[in-house]
């Protein structure tokens, strides 16, 4: 999710669901340590609860990192090893640090002996490399199937990080193949498999009691049935790219998890929040387009959703704040 959940972002999907648990994009440690710390982890007090996700493969830096995010606010401090894209990989963090199990559990040990606040880990069911496995095709063939091996491997994984002091095992599903796929085939090539996830979550209980850590569920879940059955088998779920395109979800599952809470707030009273942020932002120099940029998909799979995109995407280029809130308002307000 870098490059997409940004503060703008939270603040919006905030809106749709008090209670869920948001995460920033991913953060490299060495950039707090050695840019701009203040920008990068600048939130609002409304997007609590919230976690940051940091990648980095140095137990050094990613306390440090982690401890500044502690000192900012932060609730949880999450390490990425599920990313496979070959930008990360190239910096050695995000999916390939599964090859690497004993420096991962440094890392967690690290950022637990210099944080109070949870430390948890999103990882894979497993990892592949083209260049071991002998070239892209053996490697998307082994990226398809979970045998023996791997399920001794992802075990080994998580004992490693449950020994290291891991508070929360956050699980995609599915395997990632490296330098075999793009990131897009990675999140949708390897089939999904939740039953390795449920696997793991029973073999890390003992006698029969519940896992010693929450186990989390993440990988293709897109609807409020699919999330809530889940649910009867995890811990928790983690929600991605679903969220973001359709954020209209945050809001089904606060009503079906939480009845008696107040009721989400109607997309016009979305938009009313949103241009008093809007105004606030812009004053200080922030791009309008930043902010509605994140905002394309309130209407989605509903009546006025394409007009509104053109709106917040277009109009918000040159467009001022209540010129451009004004006219979503009245597509809303048509499409209602």
């Amino acid at each position: 999710m870098m490059e997409w959940t940004d503060r703008h972002c939270r603040y919006f999907l905030r809106l749709f669901s008090p209670r869920t648990r948001l995460y920033t994009e991913m953060i490299h440690a060495s950039a707090i340590l050695r840019g701009d710390a203040s920008r990068l982890l600048r939130f609002s007090a409304e997007e609590q609860p919230l976690a940051i996700q940091l990648g980095g493969s140095d137990p050094v830096q990613l306390a440090a990192a982690a401890r500044q995010a502690e000192q900012a606010g932060y609730i949880e401090v999450n390490l990425n090893c599920g990313c496979p894209s070959d930008r990360v990989r190239s910096g050695a963090f995000g999916a390939c640090l599964m090859l690497q199990p004993e420096r991962v559990a440094d890392c967690v040990a690290a950022m637990k002996q210099a944080v109070r606040i949870p430390v948890t880990v999103k990882f894979r069911i497993g990892v592949v490399d083209r260049e071991s496995a002998g070239g892209s095709a053996a490697a998307l063939l082994r990226g398809q199937g979970f045998d023996a091996a791997d399920e001794a491997a992802l075990a080994g994984f998580a004992g490693a990080l449950l020994e290291a002091g891991a508070d929360e095992l956050v699980v995609h599903a599915r395997k990632a193949v490296l330098g075999g796929l793009s990131p897009h085939e990675n999140r949708t090539v390897p089939p999904l498999r939740p039953d390795v996830v449920a696997a793991l979550r029973r073999r890390l209980a003992s006698r029969g009691q519940a896992a010693p850590v929450p186990v989390i569920l993440n990988g293709g879940l897109r609807t409020a049935e699919q999330v809530l059955a889940a649910l009867d088998d995890f811990d928790g779920v983690m929600i991605g790219r679903e969220a973001y395109h359709r954020p209209q979800l945050l809001a089904e599952l606060q009503q079906a998890l939480h009845p008696d809470d107040p009721l989400p707030p109607a997309p016009a009273e979305v938009l009313e929040m949103m241009r008093a942020y809007a105004h606030r932002e812009t004053a200080g120099g922030t791009p309008l387009n930043a902010i509605t940029r994140h905002m394309l998909g309130m209407l989605s799979g509903q009546p006025g959703a394409r007009t509104l995109r053109q709106v917040l995407s277009q109009d918000a280029l040159r467009g001022k704040v209540d010129e451009v809130f004004g006219k979503a308002l009245q597509v809303v307000a048509e499409a209602a």
